[in-house]
This record gives C-alpha cells, sequence and structure tokens, in this order.
C-alpha cells in the first residue's frame, strides 16, 4: 500500500506561515506605523501623510542620493574587483584544490567581525597612520593626507573590504558552469582576450553579476554602521537616519523612511532582475 501523499498546500502551509510570520506581518507593522503621528512621549494611531511629507526635505532628498552614491561606487569597485579575482579562480587556476584553497583565503576576512575589520583601517590610514608616516618619512608628502580616514575614501574602501565576497562567490559560481569548450571556440576563431571575456565569459555570467550585484547594494543601501565608523559620524545615510530617529523614539518618522527605502531598493532590484531571468538560469 502506497503511503498518502499530503496535498501540496498543505505541504507548504509551514513554511508559508514562517514567511507571513517573520517577513509579510512586520513589514505590515511597519507601514502601519509609518501613517501614525508620534509625540516626545507616545505613539498616536492616526492617520497622516506627515510623516513621508517630513521625508521629502532638502537635507532628507541629499541623504539619499548620498547613499545612492556610495551604492554606486561600492557596486562599481566591488564588480570589477569581483569578476577579476572570479576570472582568475575559474579560468587560470587548473588544480581544484589550488581553487578550494585561494576561495577559503578569500573567505578569510570574514572570520572576524564586521566592527573589528573597519577598526583595522583607523591605525592604517589615520592621520598619524602608517601610510602617511611612511609616505612622509620617504618625503613624498610634506604633511598628512587628510581624506584617508573619516571621508568618502575611507566609507568605499571599508564597504569594499567588506562585502566584496558578496560579488566574488556568485560570479565564481557562474564562470564555473561555462562549457570552456567555449573558451576553446572562440580563441580558434580568432578572437582575442579581451574579446573572449566580453562576448563568451561576460554574457554567460550574467546571472553571478546580477546576484551579487543585488546582494551588495541591498546591503550598502541600509548599512549605517560602517559609514558611522569610517565617516567619523561626520557622513549621513538613510541608514543612519533611521537609526537616529528610532533612537530618538521618532517610530512613525523612522517607519516612513524605512518604507520609502525599501521601495527604492526594491525598484533597483527589480531593474537588475529585468536583465535576466534568474530564476531560468539557476
Amino acid at each position: 500500500m502506497k503511503p498518502t501523499r499530503l496535498p501540496a498546500w498543505l505541504q507548504a502551509t509551514p513554511f508559508a506561515m514562517v514567511f507571513l510570520l517573520f517577513l509579510v506581518l512586520p513589514l505590515l507593522l511597519v507601514v502601519t506605523v509609518s501613517f501614525w503621528r508620534a509625540t516626545d512621549y507616545e505613539l498616536i494611531p492616526a492617520f497622516t501623510w506627515q510623516n513621508y511629507l517630513d521625508v521629502f526635505n532638502e537635507t532628507t532628498v541629499r541623504t539619499y542620493l548620498s547613499t545612492l552614491k556610495f551604492c554606486f561606487l561600492v557596486w562599481l569597485v566591488t564588480l570589477l574587483i569581483g569578476f577579476a579575482v572570479a576570472y582568475f579562480l575559474a579560468f587560470h587556476v587548473r588544480s581544484v584544490g589550488a581553487q578550494t584553497l585561494l576561495f577559503i583565503l578569500c573567505t578569510v576576512p570574514f572570520w572576524t567581525s564586521n566592527v573589528i575589520r573597519m577598526i583595522s583601517w583607523v591605525p592604517l590610514l589615520g592621520r598619524n597612520g602608517l601610510i602617511n608616516q611612511g609616505l612622509q618619512a620617504i618625503n613624498v608628502i610634506d604633511s598628512p593626507i587628510e581624506w584617508l580616514l573619516f571621508s568618502d575614501f575611507s566609507v568605499v574602501l571599508a564597504f569594499v573590504h567588506l562585502y566584496t565576497m558578496f560579488m566574488i562567490v556568485p560570479i565564481f559560481n557562474s564562470m564555473m558552469r561555462i562549457d570552456r569548450a567555449l573558451i576553446e571556440a572562440a580563441r580558434d576563431s580568432g578572437a582575442s582576450g579581451w574579446q573572449t571575456v566580453w562576448n563568451v565569459v561576460v554574457p554567460l555570467s550574467r546571472t553571478g553579476i546580477i546576484i551579487g550585484s543585488i546582494f551588495v547594494i541591498t546591503i550598502v543601501m541600509g548599512d549605517f554602521v560602517t559609514i558611522g565608523v569610517m565617516g567619523g559620524q561626520q557622513i549621513a545615510s538613510v541608514g543612519k537616519i533611521i537609526q537616529v530617529q528610532t533612537s530618538y523614539l521618532q517610530f512613525p518618522m523612522a517607519a516612513a523612511n524605512a518604507v520609502i527605502l525599501l521601495a527604492v531598493v526594491l525598484m533597483m532590484i527589480w531593474g537588475l532582475t529585468r536583465l535576466v531571468d534568474i530564476r531560468k538560469q539557476l
């Protein structure tokens, strides 16, 4: 006698409940609170658009643009580094053992916390850090370079250090699926190395590039710790605004900013997923 199989909808019910409980319900609560009013002492469950109107002031709009700027710069740099590293591992390292070893080395920074990895840049980039002292010792500069730390440069550098691995992994995974016969065919047809990369490797790695881009964009857009530490609390971000508003118990304003930030990120992800059908490619 064959065992009775549960209906598909019943098998999916536990997963649907987890999805509703830990994703849909919290999002609905955030959206609901974003329409409430608040005083210094209490939340008032009264409908208002004022929270969203207050978001669109000149300062907040500049903060959103600054966050998008960091997101674009980090995405571009991590993409270039991630693609180069993944290409080297996939096509220039022949031994599986060597690939595994080098791949593990790429993950070494993840063995420590993000905060420790960020703080490690301070004695290197600071006004009296190793770089400034070294350049002054060999008479390359007369005075310390101020913009190495607590600046846009240090923020982008820290982001790239922290999140490049999120770009390397999916791109490497896509490249390992490429049939090596296609590479040989391109070379036999007279294609140069750059032409092979651009016309064969890049299109066939598109899924990994899109997935890595989604990872990096979603993390950077909501990050406030990295910008706070490496920007010396002098550079604003949307995540930092939400964190400050929450600390001052301005939950409706924080919720409104969170909803707008989520909408912006979802639009960016939607645009990326239009470039490739991830479900079919995977």
